[in-house]
């Protein structure tokens, strides 16, 4: 039972190691600016509320817990 869990902890650290390198090459910079994303500029207030990137975000750790779950 110890393996797997093992597995999946390694592959979560790759996952991280590799997104990270992306966003450092700059390969993720329309994340975050994305139509639907609502940002107001103001004076002295700044909002920001990225709906369709989290969206986006949802849908994909939905499809590889899926994935992860048909694998274990």
């Amino acid at each position: 039972m110890d393996r797997p869990a093992g597995v999946l902890v390694i592959g979560i650290g790759v996952a991280v190691v590799l997104v990270g390198l992306l966003i450092m090459a700059g390969a993720l910079g329309w994340f975050g600016r994305l139509p639907g994303d609502i940002r107001i500029e103001r004076e002295s207030v700044r909002v920001y509320v990225p709906i369709t990137s989290m969206l986006i975000a949802s849908l994909a750790l939905s499809a590889l817990l899926a994935l992860l779950r048909r694998l274990f």
